[in-house]
């Protein structure tokens, strides 16, 4: 599945941090970077560029800011051709505190964004853009956007921003291959002069099969994490798209190794990957939170009784 112009974006960091909020230590941050350069994946989400105005430091980890001074200590004597990106939300970011590329270690900013907000994140991606930064939207909760919506903010973002790539996020692990086909087709079709991104989540089993799907119709841009890692169940595992594109410039065995001694032991303290409160989650098309809360409680394993609390008639 050689094709030269796919891109594949590792964001094990940014999207497991959803899990411990953000709080991974720096030698686990740079065994990733290096497993990852080693690899030859071409860019490393490496967190959220959020405001210390807004969130505390008490409560969350350095990767929910990702200071240029923290990239740098993570990134600092490692030879790589591997880009560095981190996310900006819309509404989270204080924008004058973003130097110019040229002074960062940051190469990629992508700006999430529901597409009804998506005006604000031309706005926020047009001035990353000036600043010299390589620029993309991921337009969030793509399963529950209305198709006039996703229309209108496909248009918009064609016309006025001035980002390379647009992302399909499946946030719910609610896409099937038949709607990844549609989507991805739409965007293509809309999206002049930009590339198509798929983000997937695994809540069905699905991520990989989707992402699949999205590379058949030409999406070049691929998200996906270290052995599936990722906010409730997870998302593509990394390992497996490597293994499927077969092009030379990726090498699975520096992914294999990193699996080895970092994430299974990780895999002992904090939970990720399909269960079934996630599969419910994602066949119903919810929002995994109410999962991630029952997976707290001590009746985790109630699967029929948390099935039917949510189709529950009546219920909002």
């Amino acid at each position: 599945m050689f094709r030269e112009k796919i891109k594949v974006l590792d964001c094990t960091v940014r999207d497991g941090g959803l899990i411990n909020n953000h709080d991974f230590d720096d030698r686990f941050v740079r065994e990733v970077y290096k497993a990852l350069s080693l690899a030859g994946v071409d860019y490393m989400e490496i967190g959220y560029k959020n405001s210390r105005k807004m969130f505390s430091d008490k409560e969350f980890g350095k990767w929910k800011f990702c200071s240029d001074e923290d990239v740098n200590k993570i990134i600092d004597g490692i030879k790589s051709n591997t880009k560095i990106s981190v996310m900006a939300d819309v509404g989270r970011v204080d924008m004058d505190a973003v130097k110019p590329a040229s002074e960062s270690p940051v190469d990629m900013i992508r700006v999430a964004s529901y597409a009804k907000d998506i005006d604000k994140a031309i706005y926020m991606v047009n001035e990353f853009a000036d600043k010299g930064y390589e620029t993309a939207v991921n337009i969030m909760a793509i399963s529950r956007t209305l198709d006039n919506e996703l229309t209108e903010a496909l248009q918009q973002l064609d016309e006025e921003c001035k980002s390379q790539v647009v992302y399909i996020v499946d946030s719910f692990g609610a896409l099937y291959q038949e709607t990844t086909e549609i989507l991805v087709k739409k965007s293509r079709e809309i999206l002049k002069t930009k590339e198509v991104g798929i983000h997937a989540h695994n809540n069905q089993q699905l991520a990989f099969s989707n992402t699949i799907e999205a590379i058949i119709h030409d999406a070049n841009y691929l998200d996906g994490t270290i052995y599936g890692i990722g906010r409730a169940a997870g998302n593509c595992p990394l390992e497996l798209l490597i293994g499927f594109l077969k092009n030379p410039k990726f090498d699975i065995r520096p992914i294999l190794d990193v699996i080895s001694k970092e994430f299974i032991p990780l895999r002992e303290k904090i939970e990720w990957g399909y269960i079934i409160p996630y599969a419910i989650t994602g066949i119903l098309d919810e929002h995994p939170r109410t999962a991630m809360a029952l997976r707290k409680t001590d009746k985790k394993e109630d699967y029929r009784e948390f099935y039917e609390k949510l189709t529950a008639p009546g219920l909002e």
